[in-house]
């Protein structure tokens, strides 16, 4: 019994309440959240016209997570090319999101998500008490067609988007 209330107090705590996982296939949901100057992005005025790659982050200037977003843009150019579109979200502020962008010149879409509403359409999940790490590639159907989770290589979250992103155009 105490192992169970113990096991029920660390759930609540991390308040890893997220809903279903996306899988492969699975339609991405509908939402709009503020960028990091403000502005509104919906994610429906954007499918069709590039591949999305949309990453979950724990914290703005956190180690990991800095590697991780350094990755995004120093493959930028590539991910442009391929026709992908960059997109980080977390629950941070707009204000910090502005900040961390112009810190490290990221050249991308940084969308904050209070409450980690949009986090639990995905169901991404809290790990070690801090909200998840996962990477989602949206086709130009707005279907889920890759997604990768590794919550302590930031870097590879980039590189492996990239890769898989790379790998399906050549096979067009």
């Amino acid at each position: 019994m105490k192992s169970l209330l113990l096991f029920c107090t660390l759930f609540l705590a991390t308040g890893n309440f997220a809903g279903k996982h996306l899988e492969i296939g699975d339609p991405v949901p509908a939402f709009s959240l503020a960028d990091q100057d403000g502005k509104e992005f919906n994610i429906t005025n954007h499918i069709g016209k590039n591949v999305m790659v949309i990453y979950f982050y724990p914290k703005d200037e956190s180690m990991v997570c800095t590697k991780e977003a350094c990755a995004f843009r120093d493959s930028f150019d590539a991910f442009t090319k391929a026709g992908a579109t960059v997109i980080g979200i977390n629950g941070g502020t707009v204000a910090s999101h502005k900040e961390f962008q112009q810190h490290y010149k990221l050249p991308f879409t940084l969308l904050s998500d209070p409450g980690n509403k949009v986090y639990d359409m995905f169901g991404v999940k809290n790990k070690l008490f801090m909200s998840g790490r996962e990477t989602f590639v949206i086709d130009l159907k707005g279907k889920v067609v890759y997604e990768h989770e590794a919550m302590l290589q930031g870097k590879e979250h980039a590189d492996d988007a990239l890769a898989y992103i790379k790998a399906a155009s050549a096979k067009k």
